[in-house]
């Protein structure tokens, strides 16, 4: 076999192994350092056995993911995010966002995501907003006489708003692995972001008009609250955590901060918010930077991981054969883009989103050039078409987090049939975003323009 059907080879069995199940990181550390001993391999190499380059890749690449200055932000952002899930700042959000709402159609759904939105923002943690928003608004939504397919798919879509509204995790992932700013790649992703979560509540409005038994109107005695109670509802609870988050993407768009600097801001301010509303104590803290080390190091891991695999993958040519390939096709930028959005969809059932940006985006990357199709213009929709994976079956993580926290008479074939119509809005969003790229591209363009 020649260089490059090795390096297609180990893409395979890469694959297969993922699908038995085995953990990705080192599955990603394994093949890499397994291939790479072939790989680069010396005529000598028989009396030296540890005398190969392959360990001093999987050295230099270690060094790489733990010196760099953008991932400095993940475990900031990802503390800021603990922080607040654990400072029971939600339940104060909701209640005051609800009552704010109360006479839109539909005002607990327009709560729940308008909930979801800035706390999925404040935490980046599909997992946290949607088991929390799931204890918290969809039984409030159930006992208003709700319909069980639309609480459940306003919760699981909202709760993955945080996947693309910066201050995004993902996006910094991304920023790393495509080697771009982080900076014009939140400034890229705040209309679409704001654009897609209008759509849900557009949707929710919409459909509360048109079938209002799905949505009841509230009783009189919930929504009688006197204007200066839901000011101050607001003020003490929506404002604050607004603040912190507007404070940390201002810094980050305006460059007086970097991202890094920019989460260590949040990061300190998410405690001082938890000490303001008295939640401030050891072990709350203790927990977040448990959580914030287990997470970070899965990561790093994957980084380390992906980079090896992906240097040896390059190195034995299967980089070349899959752009021979693809650009062999003759595809315009239209249909090029089209083919990775439907792969990384199908990519998005089995594997999770970090898995896919670190480990199968860096693949593309190297064929935008050849397209012409601007890397950030690509992160974004990477960005918008991962939450499809949290709410399509059959892998829909966002479903099983809400199924795990429902009462008994819920069924996840009703949470999966209410999340579907908003994976269609996220279609509707990119479909938008591929006629109208300026979504994307202006306030990056404006702001950063040379």
């Amino acid at each position: 076999m020649t260089d490059p059907q090795i390096g297609i080879l180990m893409l395979c069995l890469f694959i297969l192994i993922v699908m038995l199940g085995f953990p990705i990181a080192f599955t990603l550390l394994a093949m890499g350092v397994g291939f790479g001993y072939y790989a680069y391999a010396s005529p000598d190499q028989l009396d030296k056995i540890f005398d190969n380059r392959v360990f001093s890749l999987l050295v230099q690449k270690t060094f790489e993911v733990t010196s760099s200055d953008v991932l400095t932000a993940v475990p900031l952002f990802l503390f800021m995010g603990y922080v607040v899930e654990r400072s029971n700042i939600l339940d104060r959000l909701f209640n005051s966002v609800q009552i704010a709402a109360k006479n839109l159609p539909g005002s607990l759904a327009v709560a729940t995501l308008i909930t979801c939105a800035l706390f999925a923002t404040a935490t980046g943690i599909v997992g946290a907003v949607v088991t929390l928003m799931g204890l918290l608004a969809f039984p409030a939504m159930l006992k208003a006489g709700y319909n069980t397919k639309l609480a459940a798919g306003v919760v699981c879509a909202g709760g993955c708003l945080g996947i693309l509204i910066p201050p995004s995790i993902l996006l910094i992932v991304y920023s790393a692995t495509a080697g771009i700013s982080a900076v014009k790649l939140y400034a890229a992703a705040l209309f679409p972001g704001f654009m897609l979560a209008g759509l849900y509540v557009v949707y929710v409005v919409v459909l509360s008009m048109v079938k209002p038994e799905w949505a009841p109107k509230l009783p009189k005695e919930q929504t009688d609250v006197p204007m200066g109670k839901v000011i101050w509802a607001l003020l003490t609870s929506f404002f604050p955590l607004a603040v912190l988050i507007l404070s940390v993407l201002g810094a980050i768009l305006f460059g007086l901060a970097t991202p890094s600097e920019a989460a260590g801001v949040g990061a300190l301010g998410s405690l001082l918010l938890a000490l303001v509303y008295r939640q401030l104590t050891f072990e709350r803290v203790k927990e977040a930077v448990f959580l914030t080390a287990r997470t970070t190091a899965m990561v790093c891991y994957l980084f380390v991981g992906s980079w090896t695999f992906s240097s040896v993958f390059s190195y034995l040519g299967g980089h070349s054969v899959v752009e021979h390939f693809i650009v062999s096709m003759d595809m315009t930028p239209i249909q090029f883009l089209i083919l990775t959005q439907i792969i990384i969809f199908l990519l998005g059932w089995p594997l999770e989103w970090s898995e896919i940006v670190i480990i199968f985006v860096p693949i593309f990357l190297p064929l935008l050039k050849v397209f012409d199709i601007d890397p950030i213009f690509f992160g974004i929709l990477v960005a918008l078409n991962i939450q499809t994976s949290f709410n399509t079956p059959p892998m829909a993580m966002a479903a099983y987090y809400l199924k795990g926290v429902s009462p008994p008479h819920v069924k996840l074939t009703e949470i999966f049939s209410g999340a579907l119509p908003f994976v269609g809005l996220v279609f509707l969003s990119m479909v938008m975003v591929y006629i109208f790229p300026q979504i994307v591209m202006w306030l990056p363009e404006y702001l950063y323009a040379p």
